[in-house]
Order: C-alpha cells, then structure tokens, then sequence
C-alpha cells in the first residue's frame, strides 16, 4: 500500500522531469538564426496529440509544422529595431534522449539590428516552466536569461555601433521621462529655484545636482552601493522638506547655500534614479552609453525645468517684487507641507 501510494504521489514529476525549453539566438553580421529545444510533454499538451512520443516520429512531427509554428508565434515574438520580426521553421529535429524536439529557426531579417526585444511565453499552463535564453554574436556568448511565468519580456541591445544608437535613442527619452514623471524630483528642483537668481547662478545648482546623482546612480547600478529603497526614499522627501526651510532662513541669515545643498541631496536622488534605471534593463555590452545617456537624459529634462520656472520668477520679480518674494514664501512652504507628507507616507504607510 506504502508503494502504491508513493508512486501516485510521484507520477507527475516522473510524467514531466524537466519542464524547461532551450532558445539559442545568434547574431552574425547580416544574419540572424535561432534554435529551439522543446519537451513533447509541452508540445504535445498544447497540440492534444496522445501519446507524447509520437513527436519523436520525425514523418508525424513534419505533419505538425504549421500547428508548431502558429503556436510559437502566438508566445514567442520578436522585434528587431522597434519592427516585429517573423520567422520560419528551417528544420525540426527529434532529440530521443532528451524527449524534446530541436526547432531550427531562421528569421526575416538581413540587417544588423541594433536592438532585438523578446517576448517568451511559451508554455503558460504549467507554473513552473522556464526558458532558458543564450545569445550569440558572432559565436562569442553575450548574454543569458530565463524567461518565467513573471519575467517574459527582455530587449538586448547589441555591441556594434546600431546597438549604441539604440541605447541612446532609449536611455536619453528614459532620463527625461524621470524628471517629468517624479513629482518629488521635480519638486527639489523648485524649491531650489524659488530664491531666484542669474540663469548661470541657476545652472550652476543644477549642475551640482547632476554631478551628485550621477556619482550614485553609477554605484548604484554597477551593484557597488545600493542602499535599500524604503531608507532612500523618506531621505528623499526629507531633502524636500531641508529646501523649503533653507529657503525661508536664507532671508535671516543671507547665505545661500543652494549649490552644496544641491550637491549633497543629489547623492541620495541619484540612488532613487537607479531603481527606475533598472527597470530599463542595462545592457552589459553597452554599460557605458546607458549610464551616461540616461544621465544625459536626466540633465535635459532639469535645464527644462530651469528655463521654465526661472523665466517665470523671473519675470513676476522685475515687475513686483513683493508679489516675487511672497510667492517664494509660500511656495517654500507648500514644499515643506508636500515634503513632510510624502516622508510621512514613505515611513508609516
């Protein structure tokens, strides 16, 4: 009875050993062909063909090409350079000793592309299936993943110089979308800017910002240093809140400090830039023009910032400047109030 048990409890692992598929990319100048290895467990499941073996009879899955493909294409999608990209099955090769059927691929495409995005979902009715992804350039392996039921998507930029122009065309838009989109960037950038001042003295804390942030978000993103989210971001509001005060006691005491306090917030922004950086995906082979193209990015997005709100101060102050310099008093507190509020619902909720 122990026996018979144990057997129905282990018969589904035994039915399917190893629920993984096998993708191969190779990309060589002019060229780009793919190899599939899937188990005839999944293939067989998906295209109700009984028993799974028949998939080993090279004649039967010849028979089932066209089904074959239209599955694939419905849960493996390519795109080189922002445009889909289709592809047909060359040969299908039967793999005995694996139980898996070899898929030999080749794609419409004879350009070098500079970015190939992967979306890989293979096989959603089993949980637990993986893909494992190699690519290839010119033989030399650059790059790995596992594609899962919560990862399916993935865009590799390649090393030639179409794969640095793809970077750039990303990464620059990413940066400027951050600024754009991050209400508490945006609003350190303002309290910054509410005391006014020449447009190279403007700059000039811009600037010191940039260079901060930048130095982190390259620790951040190399893995160096990566100081845990839920402590960066109450820091970050905190920063908004100092801004705002510093601007109401720059009045009494005359100094002003915006260009260190600029410097010294921007390390802590630079760690919270980092986490939308990864959620691009950075590409090793082109580490470089990532970190600055996104920089870059960030840097265009604040001078933008600083040419609208400067050119506004500046002129509500050359034509009143008790309205200018009541409108830096309550906007400094409007920065401290939103401050305060979002280290509140960073800590406590």
């Amino acid at each position: 009875m122990f026996l018979a048990v144990l057997s129905l409890l282990t018969a589904p692992a035994v039915a399917h050993p190893v629920p993984f598929s096998y993708l191969d990319i190779r990309l060589d100048p002019g060229r780009l062909d793919g190899s599939l290895v899937i188990h005839i467990i999944d293939l067989a499941h998906d295209l109700n063909v009984t028993p799974a073996e028949t998939l080993l009879d090279l004649q039967f899955a010849e028979s089932k090409r066209e089904s074959i493909i239209r599955l694939l294409r419905s849960r493996l999608e390519f795109q080189a350079d922002g445009a889909k990209l289709d592809y047909v099955i060359t040969r299908i090769e039967p793999l005995p000793d694996r139980q898996a059927l070899a898929l030999h691929l080749r794609f419409d495409s004879k350009l070098n592309p500079g970015s190939l995005k992967i979306n890989c979902a293979l096989f959603p009715y089993d949980p637990l299936h993986q893909t494992f992804l190699n690519i290839y350039e010119e033989e030399a392996l650059v790059h790995q993943e596992i594609f899962d039921r919560e990862h399916t998507n993935l865009d590799h930029f390649t090393g030639n110089r179409q794969g640095a122009l793809a970077v750039i065309k990303k990464f620059i838009p990413g940066g400027i979308y951050h600024i754009f989109a991050g209400p508490d960037h945006i609003l350190f950038l303002v309290g910054l800017l509410l005391l006014g001042g020449s447009l190279l003295r403007l700059l000039t804390i811009v600037t010191a910002f940039t260079i901060a942030h930048s130095i982190t978000l390259t620790l951040a993103a190399l893995d160096i240093l990566d100081p845990p989210t839920r402590l960066i971001e109450p820091v970050i509001a905190l920063s908004i809140v100092y801004i705002g005060i510093d601007n109401l006691m720059v009045g009494k005491t005359g100094r002003d400090v915006r260009a260190w306090v600029a410097f010294f917030f921007g390390f802590v922004h630079g760690f919270g830039f980092a986490g939308v950086l990864r959620e691009f995906g950075l590409p090793p082979q082109a580490l470089g023009w990532s970190l600055f193209s996104f920089n870059l990015g960030v840097e265009i997005g604040q001078v933008c910032i600083v040419l609208i709100v400067a050119t506004v101060l500046t002129a509500i102050h050359s034509r009143n400047r008790k309205l200018g310099e009541r409108i830096t008093t309550v906007g400094s507190i409007c920065v401290i109030l939103a401050g305060s509020y979002w280290f509140i619902e960073r800590v406590f909720f």
